[in-house]
């Protein structure tokens, strides 16, 4: 059997199924640990993470962070599907490294009508 997200050939008996998907034991950790975007325990240890080590805005991100937060700064607001297009990674990916934005207070998500954005906070 194939894994659904990596493409990996994996014996059946080490298939596990979620949200409909077949995943390999690591695409399922992967899935399973991703951080969620409203984490308060998490936005309270980033805060105090970047405090202590004196980062104040963008400092201190990660390539992939810094390009996100650049084009949100560029754009203002811009549709979730256009950011992943152009971060180029698939939308759990890129949630993965919103959530991370957000509990460093950074990017917040907001929905008009039935359309997700992110933008600075």
């Amino acid at each position: 059997m194939r894994c659904d997200k990596c493409d990996t050939e994996v014996a059946d008996d080490e298939i596990f199924v979620h949200a409909g998907r077949n995943l390999c034991e690591d695409c399922y950790i992967t899935v399973m640990a991703r951080p969620k975007p409203c984490d308060p325990g998490a936005v309270s240890a980033a805060r105090a993470s970047r405090e202590l080590q004196g980062q104040k805005g963008n400092q201190g991100l990660t390539p992939v962070q810094r390009k996100l937060y650049d084009y949100l700064k560029d754009k203002g607001k811009a549709k979730r599907e256009d950011v992943a297009a152009y971060m180029d990674m698939p939308m759990e990916d890129l949630e993965g490294v919103f959530a991370v934005l957000r509990h460093m207070c950074l990017v917040r998500g907001f929905k008009e009508n039935d359309t997700i954005f992110f933008t600075l906070m």
